[in-house]
């Protein structure tokens, strides 16, 4: 399958989606349906961003937002997603489209049965050593259904059946895609009204077009507990993951886990702590569930997963906020066992100038260690923004920024300086 191919099908996918989101909206009358079209233009001074012979050029982007809230009833679905297109004036890269996308549904066909149909597309970079330009990107596009089963063993039992057909796929083509089927059981037992805790058995088997295949078997303790201004939960266990390429057959075991605790400090601020190991394989969800987190697609197929985040998101009274975050990553590549770690912060300010006037500023600082050449990267972004609301439906932006990366590889160094300017019209 050819770029074209690849990139033709993803689109395909995504034009259906929306076409199915939008031809359903007007069965429901309160349904929360949104449609922003947008036009922007990005001027740079290094658009490939390389170390030497920096180029300018600039890029054209029109795009389209939408986002769906169901009404409340058997079936829901929750939507948001941008598909976009972009024309570099200089040809510094080839003219092609983008798009991310979340589909969240669910039916319920009797009491205790759903079928459940998730869709998940990004825009990820293939080498974590090169920079996110569009020659070092591909989309990748997690689908997933299956039926989920709920039995109520009295009032504070239950047991949860679940069975999913899973897909992944890249629009370039020299990258892996899968198919996987995944199982689970899991039982629940609630201690109280505001703790509930159980265990549950998963198993999955992942076949990828290049021959390899993948089993991982994982057995956790699950809890969840509340109180009046935090929440808290997670799972702890162990897993085993084997993989079968080439008739070599490799496999690792190790303790895996998740934790999720937010907790409001006040009325204005939250703050909020989230971490996940597992052993899992690059197709896998990890990177679009934890989004700081990234896949090398040039390294393992078979990944130990590690991330750890925190942050705080406040609002002032002046309508102001400020949302600030750290996180840490670690991928142990296990057919080669070599590490990739990575550290950073993103911090972003914004404020309301006027009734109609919004300023921004934000701040991205990012550090990867790589062990297979013992290099060490620094990436530094800083981004400030005004957004002007002209009318009730129509908006223009512009915003200035600068990514410089430092390394110890001289060849992966560069500075970029950009100007963005854009407009959005919201159809509805």
């Amino acid at each position: 399958m050819d770029r074209t191919t690849g990139e033709g099908m993803l689109q395909a996918r995504t034009r259906l989606t929306l076409a199915l989101i939008f031809a359903l909206s007007p069965l429901a009358a309160s349904a929360q349906l949104e449609l922003i079209g947008g036009q922007s233009a990005r001027a740079t001074d290094n658009a490939r961003k390389a170390t030497t012979a920096e180029n300018s050029d600039l890029e054209s982007r029109t795009y389209l937002k939408a986002s769906y809230v169901s009404d409340p009833g058997r079936c829901e679905a929750s939507f948001a997603g941008i598909l976009g297109y972009s024309m570099w004036q200089d040809d510094s890269f080839d003219s092609e489209s983008d798009g991310t996308m979340d589909l969240d549904s669910q039916c319920e066909f009797a009491t205790g049965l759903f079928w459940d149909l998730d869709n998940n597309l990004r825009e990820v970079r293939q080498d974590s050593t090169r920079s996110d330009t569009p020659s070092n990107t591909t989309q990748k596009n997690v689908f997933s259904t299956g039926p989920r089963y709920i039995w109520r063993l009295g009032g504070t039992d239950s047991i949860t059946l679940d069975t999913k057909y899973e897909n992944t796929e890249f629009s370039e083509p020299e990258e892996t895609d899968s198919e996987r089927v995944l199982g689970s059981v899991a039982w629940n037992h609630l201690f109280s009204q505001t703790l509930s805790g159980g265990l549950s058995l998963f198993a999955s088997s992942t076949e990828f077009d290049s021959g390899a295949e993948v089993d991982v078997e994982t057995f956790r303790a699950t809890f969840q507990k509340r109180w009046a201004t935090t929440a808290l939960s997670g799972a702890f266990g162990v897993s085993e993951i084997e993989s079968d390429f080439g008739g070599t057959t490799r496999s690792s075991d190790g303790l895996v886990g998740e934790i999720d605790l937010t907790r409001a400090l006040n009325p204005s601020t939250d703050w909020y702590l989230r971490a996940a190991r597992e052993l899992t394989d690059r197709t896998s969800s990890f990177d679009i569930r934890f989004e700081d987190f990234e896949f090398n697609l040039k390294e393992s197929l078979t990944v130990e997963t590690t991330t750890l985040s925190t942050g705080i998101n406040k609002a002032f009274p002046d309508r102001s906020s400020l949302n600030a975050k750290v996180f840490a990553n670690q991928s142990d590549l296990l057919e080669t066992n070599e590490l990739e770690e990575s550290a950073g912060l993103d911090v972003r300010y914004s404020r309301a100038l006027s009734e109609l006037l919004t300023g921004f500023a934000s701040l991205g600082y990012r550090y990867t260690a790589f062990e297979e050449d013992e290099s060490d990267d620094e990436t530094i972004n800083l981004e400030l923004g005004l957004d002007y609301q002209v009318s009730r439906d129509l908006s223009v932006t512009g915003q200035l920024g600068q990514e410089q990366k430092n390394s110890d590889v001289p060849s992966r160094e560069y500075d970029e300086l950009w100007i963005l300017v854009g407009v959005e019209y919201r159809f509805r």
